[in-house]
C-alpha cells in the first residue's frame, strides 16, 4: 500500500483504539506516533533511495531514463543499481514481522513496559502481505527466517486505490460523526 494510505489507516485503527481503551479507564494511544510508526517502514527502506535518486537527478547526471521501472527492481538482478539493492535490503528489514517482534519485544524489556503505537509497524506489515504482487516488492513478512512471499494484488491498481480511499474517506466520516456527536453542545470539538 501507499505510504499515506499507511498512515491514514494506522490513524484511524489508534483513533478507534482509543476509544476501546478510554473506556477502560486506562492511558491512551499516541495517536500521531502510532501513524508514525505506519509509514516507518517504508520512510526505512526507501528515504535513503529517493534522496540519492533526487539528488543525482538535480546535481549528479542521472537521467529520468536511468531510473529503474518497477518490472526491473523485482527481483533484483545482477544488473541492478547498488541503490536499489539497498532498498530491497532495507524493505527487507522494516517488513519483516520477525524483525518486528524482535525490536517490539527488545524495547519492552528495555523500558518494562510495551509501546503499543508500535503496532503501528505492524499493521503497515500486515496491510503489506496482500497489497503486493509479485511484481513490485512483495512483503517478506518471514524475513530472514524465509524468502516466502505472498502474491497479492497491487496496491497501484486503479479500482484497488478508489476502493482504498474510499473506505478510507467513510472511515474518516464515521470518526468525525463520532467525535461530533460526543462534543458537549454549544462547543465546537478541536
Amino acid at each position: 500500500m501507499d505510504i499515506f494510505a499507511h498512515g491514514l489507516w494506522t490513524y484511524a485503527a489508534a483513533k478507534a483504539l482509543n476509544k476501546k481503551i478510554e473506556s477502560k479507564s486506562k492511558k491512551p494511544l499516541r495517536v500521531w506516533r502510532a501513524a508514525f510508526w505506519g509509514i516507518f517502514p517504508d520512510l526505512f527502506a526507501f528515504a535513503i533511495p529517493f534522496t540519492w535518486i533526487a539528488w543525482s537527478l538535480a546535481f549528479g547526471g542521472l537521467h529520468i531514463s536511468d531510473i529503474p521501472r518497477p518490472q526491473e527492481v523485482e527481483p533484483p538482478t545482477g544488473n541492478t543499481y547498488r541503490i536499489v539493492l539497498l532498498a530491497n535490503s532495507l524493505y527487507s528489514l522494516s517488513h519483516s514481522a520477525i524483525i518486528f517482534i524482535a525490536v517490539f519485544l527488545l524495547i519492552w524489556l528495555m523500558l518494562r513496559r510495551p509501546v503499543l503505537e508500535l503496532g503501528g509497524w505492524f499493521l503497515h506489515i500486515l496491510i503489506d502481505v496482500p497489497t503486493h504482487s509479485y511484481q513490485f516488492y512483495p512483503t517478506p513478512v518471514l524475513w530472514p527466517l524465509s524468502d516466502w512471499k505472498f502474491h497479492g494484488i497491487s496496491w497501484a491498481t486503479p479500482w484497488f486505490m478508489i476502493l482504498n480511499y474510499s473506505a478510507l474517506a467513510v472511515i474518516y466520516f464515521i470518526l468525525w460523526r463520532k467525535r461530533k456527536a460526543a462534543a458537549p453542545q454549544g462547543k465546537s470539538s478541536r
